[in-house]
C-alpha cells in the first residue's frame, strides 16, 4: 500500500470567527433551506396530492406496475434517497478531505439539487413517474450538499461560538425561506391576476425555488476558503481516489477510541430518526387526514418557520445555562409528548398549538445536534468532511428507516395516526442514549488529533480544556 500523503489541518490556514466567512457560510442556510420549506414542507406536498391519485382522484397511484397509495409513494421516494446519498456521501467527502475538493463537491450538488429542483416545472399527473426521480435527484442535491456545508462549521468557528453561529445558520435559513415562500404563495393564491392557471403557477414555484437556490448560493461560494484541508502534493498524486478510501478508514479507525461520539452518534441516529420524518410527512398528514384547507396548512408551515427562529435561539442559551445534552433531552422529550398528541390532534385550535411546539423544538434539534457534534469531533482535525459525512450517513439512515417504517404502518393499517404514534420509539432510544452522556466530557481526551490513528491513551495530560456535557 503506497503511504498516505501528509495532510496540513484547513483550521490553520483559516482565519476563525473571520466575520466576512461566517456570515457567507449563514447564507448557504438562506439559499438552500427554500427546498425543504417550499418543497419538502408545503407547496410540493400539496401539489403532489392532487396529481398523484387516481382517475377518481382517490390516493392511489401506478408507479412502474405496483399500485400502491400516492401518499406512500412520496414517503417512499424520499426514503430512496436519503439512501443513496447515506451510501455515497462517506466515499465523496473522504475525497473531498484528501483531494481538498470540498468547496467543489459542495458546488455540485447544490447545482444538481437547484437544476432538479427547477425541472419539477414539468411534473403533471402524465409525467409522474419521471417527475418523482427528479424529486429524488433534487433530495440528493440537496442533502449532499449539507454534508459540506456542515463540516465548514468547526473550520471557521471558534468552539465557543459553534451554538450560536449554528442557531444563526438555521435562522437565516428560515427567514429567506419564509419569503420565497410569501412569494410563491402570492404567484399561487393571485394566479389569475397574472394571467396563469393555479396549476401552472403551482409549478412556477418550483422554478423559482430552483433559481433562488442557486443564485444565493453564489454568496458562500465567493466568501468560503478554498480547498480546505488539501494535502500536500494531492493534485499531482494519481492515486488520490484510493486514498479517499484510505481517509475514510481511517476515521473509522479513530472512532474506536471516541466512545462518547459513537454514544452521541447513535442517540443522534434514533431521535433525529423521528424529528426527520415528523418534518417530511407533517403536510400530507395535514391533507389526507385532517383534510385542512390548503390555506391552513400554509399558515401552519409559516408558524412552523417564525418560532423555528426563536426555538433556535432559545435553546442554544438554554444549552450555555445547563450543557448542551441536557437541554438536547429536554427538546427530545418534549417530541415524545409531540408524538402522543399528533395521535389525538384534530382540526382547529389543538392543531396550530402542536404546529407551534414543533417549530420551537425543530429548529432546536438540528442547530444544537450539528454544534453538538462540532464538539465532540477531535480539535483542528484535517478530516472535517469525512467525519461530517458519518454524522450525515447517520441521519440519512435515520431519514430511510423513519419514512420508510411511517408509510409501511400507514399502509398496512390505513391510517397515519398509527405512524405518528410509532414514532415515539424512536424519541425513547434517542433519550436513552442522550443520557448515557450526561456529566461526561464531550469530547475525548484520547486520540484528539484526527490527523493519524490513535494508539493507547497519551501519558501526558491534555492542555486543552474539551467541552463538557451537563
Amino acid at each position: 500500500m503506497a503511504p498516505t500523503t501528509p495532510v496540513t489541518a484547513a483550521t490553520s490556514a483559516v482565519e476563525k470567527d473571520n466575520k466576512r466567512i461566517t456570515r457567507g457560510w449563514t447564507f448557504y442556510d438562506w439559499a438552500n433551506s427554500v427546498y425543504p420549506l417550499v418543497i419538502t414542507s408545503s407547496v410540493f406536498p400539496i401539489y403532489w396530492g392532487t396529481q398523484a391519485v387516481d382517475a377518481q382522484g382517490k390516493d392511489i397511484v401506478n408507479f412502474l406496475g405496483y399500485t400502491l397509495p400516492g401518499s406512500s409513494l412520496l414517503t417512499y421516494a424520499i426514503s430512496f434517497a436519503f439512501l443513496l446519498i447515506a451510501i455515497v456521501s462517506p466515499f465523496l467527502t473522504s475525497l473531498a478531505d484528501y483531494s481538498g475538493r470540498k468547496k467543489l463537491f459542495l458546488q455540485v450538488f447544490c447545482y444538481l439539487g437547484a437544476t432538479a429542483c427547477a425541472g419539477l416545472f414539468f411534473f403533471t399527473k402524465g409525467t409522474l413517474v419521471p417527475s418523482t426521480f427528479v424529486f429524488i435527484a433534487a433530495t440528493v442535491g440537496f442533502s449532499g450538499s449539507i454534508v459540506f456545508y456542515n463540516s465548514y462549521l468547526p473550520e471557521i468557528s471558534s468552539e465557543e461560538k459553534f451554538d450560536s453561529l449554528s442557531a444563526r445558520g438555521f435562522s437565516m435559513g428560515y427567514i429567506g425561506s419564509v419569503i420565497l415562500l410569501v412569494l410563491c404563495l402570492v404567484l399561487i393564491e393571485g394566479h389569475e391576476h397574472f394571467g396563469l392557471e393555479k396549476a401552472f403557477a403551482t409549478r412556477l414555484s418550483f422554478l423559482l425555488t430552483g433559481i433562488w437556490w442557486a443564485g444565493f448560493a453564489q454568496i458562500p461560494f465567493a466568501t468560503l476558503p478554498a480547498d480546505p484541508g488539501r494535502p500536500a502534493g494531492s493534485t499531482n498524486d494519481s492515486s488520490w481516489v484510493l486514498n479517499g478510501f484510505r481517509e475514510l478508514g481511517k476515521v473509522w479507525a479513530e472512532l474506536e477510541h471516541q466512545p462518547n461520539l459513537k454514544r452521541f452518534l447513535l442517540a443522534y441516529f434514533t431521535y433525529n430518526m423521528g424529528v426527520q420524518t415528523v418534518m417530511y410527512v407533517a403536510t400530507i398528514f395535514g391533507d389526507k387526514v385532517l383534510n385542512l384547507e390548503t390555506q391552513a396548512l400554509i399558515i401552519t408551515i409559516l408558524l412552523l418557520q417564525i418560532v423555528g427562529i426563536l426555538g433556535a435561539y432559545l435553546f442554544a442559551k438554554l444549552s450555555e445555562r445547563i450543557g448542551n445534552t441536557r437541554a438536547l433531552s429536554w427538546a427530545v422529550f418534549i417530541w415524545m409528548l409531540i408524538c402522543v398528541a399528533g395521535y389525538f390532534v384534530q382540526k382547529g385550535w389543538s392543531f396550530f398549538a402542536l404546529a407551534a411546539v414543533i417549530g420551537l423544538t425543530m429548529g432546536a434539534v438540528q442547530s444544537l445536534s450539528r454544534s453538538t457534534y462540532s464538539k465532540i469531533m477531535p480539535e483542528n482535525s484535517p478530516n472535517n468532511a469525512a467525519y461530517f459525512s458519518f454524522f450525515d450517513v447517520v441521519e440519512k439512515l435515520g431519514i430511510v428507516i423513519g419514512t420508510l417504517s411511517f408509510g409501511v404502518i400507514a399502509q398496512i393499517t390505513g391510517s397515519m395516526r398509527n405512524s405518528i404514534l410509532s414514532l415515539i420509539v424512536f424519541f425513547i432510544l434517542g433519550l436513552g442514549f442522550l443520557l448515557t452522556l450526561r456529566g461526561k466530557k464531550l469530547r475525548d481526551t484520547t486520540g484528539a488529533d484526527a490527523s493519524t490513528v490513535p494508539g493507547p491513551p497519551p501519558a501526558s495530560p491534555v492542555t486543552s480544556t474539551p467541552a463538557t456535557a451537563k
